[in-house]
């Protein structure tokens, strides 16, 4: 009877030690994903920000400044508001200027910048999403199999080019 406890206990000790050692390495693989993710975000935002700052030249220094602001892992409300200043001066030049209109509704470039930085948006929040569901499961807190890296946040990004 001994042995079969003892026996038993082994194994149950193997399979927990198994899931501790799957559930780190698949954190691991979310973390590089979140990281690609993230850098990809930062990456179509900053094209963007320069076709923008290429139409409409009288935006150039803003879209400088927000292309100077790095996206980094709890610091992205800066780079998130300066996205939404950038989008409230572009709305507000096509307001005032209507040949804006035609020239930033067909220009090619900004429409793929675009359509990515909104692809970028949904698959970074998604590895975030991914991400924050096992690290915040009990178990995965109890043994801090999260290891140190930052919980990662959501990016908060509404614009959408319509200008039609």
């Amino acid at each position: 009877m001994t042995t079969f406890l003892l026996v038993l206990g082994a194994v149950i000790i193997t399979i927990a030690a198994l899931w501790a050692v799957f559930t780190a390495q698949r954190l691991n693989t979310l973390h590089i994903r979140t990281d690609a993710a993230l850098a990809q975000l930062q990456a179509m935002l900053d094209r963007r920000a320069a076709v923008i700052g290429a139409l409409i030249p009288s935006l150039a220094p803003i879209t400088t400044k927000t292309e100077a602001v790095p996206l980094r892992h709890g610091k992205l409300g800066e780079r998130s508001q300066l996205e939404r200043e950038l989008n409230v001066q572009v709305q507000q030049a096509v307001a005032s200027d209507e040949s804006l209109v035609h020239t930033i509704s067909s220009n090619a470039q900004l429409v793929d910048a675009e359509t990515r930085v909104q692809l970028a948006h949904r698959f970074y929040n998604e590895a975030v999403a991914d991400t924050r569901a096992l690290r915040l499961r009990p178990a995965v807190r109890l043994f801090r199999l999260g290891g140190t890296a930052p919980l990662p946040d959501f990016f908060e990004y509404s614009f959408q080019l319509d200008y039609s």
